[in-house]
């Protein structure tokens, strides 16, 4: 749940930084809501590390800063390309809390019950970028974004 927490860590970030840089303010208003959504979810995640003993990353602000970086990097690009690193960064947390479900034992309902809820609002955001006019990124750039993640995963489940 801790690698978890820091993902909506780092959601947070990525969509306001990607806020930051548009100019348009439909593509604003969407962004921030769905940092909101991201909010609720830092919000449930902590509540379950509280009632399972953990704690959160002590890494948090060093992610939170990463991601806020990597977010304007994306915004910088143009909005098309910001809204196709939303699709593939949210595809990627899909397949991520598909995998955690399945490793999640069946009694811890609450859990469970977080992280589906969590899954369908990232996969929401994902087809919401699509739609939007998101460009599919490179091959390389999503190979580099599934290597961070690792990168991430590792490291967050132990500090």
């Amino acid at each position: 749940m801790r690698v978890n927490h820091v993902g909506e860590v780092c959601a947070q970030a990525l969509y306001s930084a990607q806020a930051v840089t548009t100019a348009d303010p439909l593509l604003k208003q969407e962004l921030l809501r769905a940092a909101q959504e991201e909010t609720d979810h830092l919000s449930w995640t902590r509540e379950r590390l509280d009632k399972l003993g953990a704690r959160p990353s002590l890494l948090n602000p060093l992610w939170y800063s990463g991601a806020f970086a990597l977010g304007l990097i994306a915004g910088r690009l143009g909005d098309r390309w910001s809204l196709g690193f939303v699709q593939e960064t949210e595809r990627q947390v899909e397949a991520h809390l598909d995998g955690h479900l399945s490793r999640l034992p069946a009694g811890d309902v609450a859990s469970r019950a977080v992280v589906a809820r969590m899954k369908a609002d990232e996969a929401a955001h994902a087809a919401w970028a699509e739609e939007a006019g998101g460009l599919p990124l490179p091959a390389p750039a999503k190979a580099l974004m599934r290597a961070a993640a690792r990168v991430m995963t590792t490291v967050a489940h132990r500090i």
